[in-house]
Formats: C-alpha cells, structure tokens, sequence
C-alpha cells in the first residue's frame, strides 16, 4: 500500500470517528446460505464506548452476523458501516484496511496458530498490517499485550498445546489487542470456562474496555456475563434483531424467547448473584 494513502485513510477515518455517535450501523441485513434464510431485513446500532452483548437461540446467526461486519461473510443484502465508512464498498482499499486496523478479534476457542509460540500469534497482526516494524519492536509490543491480559511473563514462549483453556483464551485476546483497537469482537468468550475463570475474564474485559475506551461487540450465552458487564444487550430471533436494550430494559417485552431466557432458572440465579455484587459493593 502506497504510505501517502494509507495516511490519508487513516486520516479520514479518525474525522468519521468523531462525528459518528455508533461505532457499528447495520440497516437490512440479509443472509442466506441455499434456501435458509440466517438474517431477514436485521438492523443494529452499537454505541461507541459500549459494552453490546449479543444473544439469541441456537442457529439464529449470531456468529454469521459478526461474520458479516468483519467481511468473511458476505451478505445477500443490506448496508453496514463501522465507524461511519461502508463496509460494502470494494472501491478503495485503502478505507478497509484502515478500519481493519481499529479492530481486533477474539473467535472461538481463541483461534491460535499451533504451530507458532504465543508471542509469535500476538506479533501475527503486527507483521501483517506493518510488515517494516521492526523484530525488536514486534516482541516488545507482543509481550506488552500478553502482560495486559493477566498472562503470566513466561507465557510468551509457549505454544497454545502448553496453556490452560483460560490462557488459551487471554492468549487470544491479546493478539486481538496487537494494534490498539477502538473495536473489539469477541465470539463466546467465556464458553468451556469454569465459572471462577469466566468471571475472572469478565472482569478483564470489562477493565481493559474502560481503561482503553473500546467498543465492545460481545456474542456470548453466559448469563452471568450479561449481568456484569454488558451496558445493552441485542437479542436475536424471528430472522433479526427484535430487541436492544438494558436488561431491565428487556424484561419488560413480552417477547416469549427473551421472558424463557432471562426469566428461566438460570436467568433468576444469574440476576440474583449480580443483585448481591451490587450490594456488596
């Protein structure tokens, strides 16, 4: 990429950042594989600064939806815009890469690269969107990440095979770190935890979001997760999103999935534990 280009993509993109109010817009999402129809006219806008969790029954496209944003899948039809700028536009390179660039990716599982160390998966954005940085540079970044994300200092020669499923996970999240992001997707990022460890991630999503300002687009089932540290929560069914709101907010639909989900056994144990945090703190 020629550098006076891509400065001046960077450059539009930080005007589009102070004038948007929503980090992400989506307007009449439409996704489909063969006949099934994943998404149907879906809408959603996400806060800058904003905790967004992302809810909804088996197979309704959650994952597919982030995928669309991202660009890995590509929608039948629809508009969605990050940071004010179209994603849909395949004209200037330059616009993609620069949004690209403010966002970072946690997917499933943590999604490491088995054959390269820790340090060697966080540096991986790194090599990719600055291939002239320097080695140097690239390990020092590398384990600035992996420290800010509670892993241990020695961490960083492992590979993913040697670290806990927890570790695997913060391992991940660093790498989505390597480039200061102002965005920040995370697909299930609890799932496979036990309960200490998932609230332990939980509470450093929730410190590094509000000492780094991001915006966080949080796709997760753990209720618990909810409760603690997403300011709204989308939930889809029936095709689209058919509520956003606090949880307060969405207990007040009359929506049967979202009264069974947020209502049901799990529902109540999760929002009296988060009852007794608030009066303990």
């Amino acid at each position: 990429m020629n550098a006076e280009a891509a400065q001046a993509a960077d450059l539009a993109l930080e005007r589009s950042l102070e004038q948007s109010d929503y980090a992400i817009e989506i307007q009449g999402l439409v996704n489909r594989f063969g006949e099934q129809v994943v998404h149907d006219g879906l809408d959603l806008q996400v806060r800058k600064g904003e905790i967004l969790g992302v809810v909804g029954g088996s197979g309704t496209g959650k994952s597919v939806l982030m995928r669309s944003i991202i660009g890995l899948q590509k929608p039948a039809a629809g508009e969605i815009t990050v940071f004010g700028q179209s994603m849909s536009s395949e004209e200037d390179e330059e616009e993609q890469l620069a949004i690209r660039r403010r966002w970072g990716i946690l997917f499933q599982g943590g999604a490491l690269f088995s054959t390269l160390t820790v340090s060697e998966n966080v540096q991986v954005p790194l090599r990719e969107y600055y291939p002239r940085m320097s080695q140097t540079l690239r390990e020092e970044i590398a384990g600035y990440k992996i420290q800010m994300t509670g892993l241990p200092g020695n961490a960083g020669p492992k590979f993913p095979s040697e670290l806990s499923g927890g570790m695997k996970k913060r391992a991940g999240l660093a790498r989505a770190l390597a480039l200061d992001p102002d965005l920040l997707f995370l697909d299930e990022p609890t799932a496979g935890l036990d309960p200490i460890g998932a609230a332990a991630f939980d509470e450093q999503t929730l410190e590094l979001q509000q000492t780094l300002g991001l915006t966080v687009f949080l796709i997760t089932h753990d209720l618990d997760t909810l409760h603690a540290i997403c300011d709204r929560v989308a939930v889809i069914a029936d095709k689209k999103v058919i509520a956003v709101g606090t949880i307060e907010e969405l207990l007040k639909t009359d929506h049967p999935w979202i009264q069974e989900y947020f209502n049901g056994p799990r529902g109540r144990l999760a929002m009296a534990g988060s009852k007794r945090q608030e009066t303990a703190a």
